[in-house]
């Protein structure tokens, strides 16, 4: 069991957890598997330069990106994320090969972390109805199912063509523990 744990303990301590950058872009792809999301990922960066999203990833040295996640400081669906104390989060992704080593977990501490120093209260996502796995996860992290979401929504693919989803989901949230420095920063205004 020790050399089980080894490696993912020596990957964890690798892991590079940082927002992305423009040039990170075509890595969100993930070698073709999310090409149809080129003009999502395009309008999400967007997003991030207007200072209204974050795109997190998870690189490890001599493999590249390893997962990602979105981060939405506001929407048009204020029960998602309102700009002030609600922050929406999205498109979380690990690799297959990279999943149950503590990958996940490392990049919602260090996104839940950075909410906090900006004063965010709540943590928002939408999670499938036919993924428990992934569920199972938010539960462990203190997240709880608050309403059913339709899951309902649309995106141009990388050639404009748009595409219609409706994937049933639970919509959880989590209360995040405020900590002196956030409670400082928003004070601040910061």
């Amino acid at each position: 069991m020790d050399t089980f744990a080894k490696p993912q303990t020596a990957r964890l301590e690798q892991l590079i957890l940082r927002p992305a950058l423009e040039a990170d872009l075509p890595d969100l792809e993930w070698g073709g598997a999310y090409l149809h999301f080129r003009r999502v990922f395009r309008h999400t960066f967007e997003l991030v330069l207007a200072g209204r999203a974050v795109i997190w990833l998870a690189l490890l040295p001599a493999v590249g990106l390893v997962g990602q996640l979105f981060i939405q400081y506001s929407c048009d669906r204020r029960e998602l994320a309102d700009g002030k104390e609600r922050a929406y989060l999205y498109s979380f992704r690990v690799k297959p090969e990279f999943r149950s080593q503590g990958i996940g977990s490392a990049m919602l501490d260090r996104v839940e972390a950075d909410l906090r120093s900006r004063g965010y209260r709540i943590v928002t996502l939408t999670v499938a109805r036919d993924n428990p796995r992934a569920r199972a996860l938010y539960e462990r992290r203190g997240y709880r199912i608050v309403a059913a979401d339709p899951g309902r929504w649309r995106y141009p693919d990388h050639l404009g063509v748009w595409h219609e989803v409706e994937e049933p989901a639970w919509r959880m949230e989590k209360v995040l523990e405020q900590t002196e420095i956030s409670a400082t920063s928003r004070a601040a205004g910061g």
